[in-house]
């Protein structure tokens, strides 16, 4: 890594969209990072605000600088509204909503010293068209992470930093599998513009262009990624 060259952090980059979007950064002439549970560059358990706040601290130890910060990780746990409590609810909302923000609060000082910095959440179309009860905490992580973005863009901004969102649709991935019903990505098919599928790569690819300097305009904003079901 040269002296100059730009780091991307991302979270839960071993993931399939998350190794996507690390792919594709990597792909951009970034130096990317990976934050993960069980596997990446720097180890994390992002549920506990100490362990997210020391990875941090570590990144910026071994690569001195962070210029993007892409946060992919997300606990979805589904469960019927009986069933339920406060410690998991909790935890969807630690990893969901509180480490992009410990890590953000690490990271955007160097960003704003170098009049450079993109932030990027990925949240989920689900904000628009709930599933159901069964993801009511990871539907309503994803709307407290759209509010924070904006939030972060207004006081952000004047230090040359971008906060914005890629809100995927149903993306055909093991994960996506694993939590929904035979034949669901098929029907969310039916109710696409774009009569096909969605993959990972679809939503690396926004994250990689909001990275980029080319969107040096969007803030604020939120990229819906599912191919038209959701006209936003």
């Amino acid at each position: 890594m040269t002296s100059e060259q730009r780091v991307a952090v991302v979270t839960g980059g071993t993931g399939a969209i998350g190794s996507a979007i690390v792919t594709a950064l990597d792909t951009a002439g970034y130096r990317t990072v990976v934050l993960g549970r069980r596997g990446g560059d720097i180890l994390a358990d992002l549920a506990s605000e100490s362990a997210t706040k020391r990875a941090a601290a570590e990144v910026l130890d071994r690569y001195g600088r962070v210029d993007v910060l892409v946060h992919c990780a997300a606990v979805i746990d589904p469960m019927p509204l009986s069933e339920l409590d406060a410690g998991r609810w909790r935890t969807v909302q630690a990893v969901n909503v509180e480490a992009p923000l410990w890590l953000a609060q690490a990271f955007t000082p160097g960003m704003a010293e170098r009049k450079f910095g993109r932030i990027v959440f990925v949240a989920s179309d689900t904000l628009w068209s709930p599933p159901g009860a069964r993801f009511l905490p990871y539907v309503a992580s994803k709307g407290a992470m759209i509010g924070i973005m904006r939030t972060l863009a207004v006081d952000l901004g004047a230090d040359g930093i971008a906060v914005t969102a890629v809100a995927p649709g149903l993306t055909d991935t093991p994960i996506a599998r694993s939590v929904n019903d035979p034949g669901q990505i098929e029907a969310v098919v039916a109710t696409q513009a774009m009569k096909r599928a969605l993959v990972p790569e679809d939503s690396a690819n926004a994250v990689a262009f909001l990275a980029s300097d080319g969107a040096e305009a969007l803030t604020g904003q939120v990229l819906v990624v599912d191919g038209g079901s959701t006209m936003r």
